[in-house]
């Protein structure tokens, strides 16, 4: 992961990730998914990260939405 990027949100559910994501590119923040589950037995977590300049945003968008509740 490239410097200045936050983890905004650690879950183990990936379409929560991927939902996530997609609302916070529509507002403009450009966010990146890590899927570091296992692919056979789906155990591990997906984290999704921010760039910190966004991050006071798209925490307020995702408390708004009440998605805050598994933050990094």
């Amino acid at each position: 992961m490239e410097k200045h990027w936050t983890k905004l949100l650690v879950t183990t559910n990936t379409f929560q990730a991927e939902i996530t994501k997609q609302m916070l590119e529509e507002h403009g923040v450009p966010a990146v998914v890590i899927n570091k589950q296992d692919s056979s037995y789906r155990f591990g977590q997906v984290e999704l990260y921010v760039h910190e300049s966004k991050e006071a945003f798209a925490r307020d968008l995702m408390s708004k939405i009440g998605q805050g509740d598994n933050e990094a």
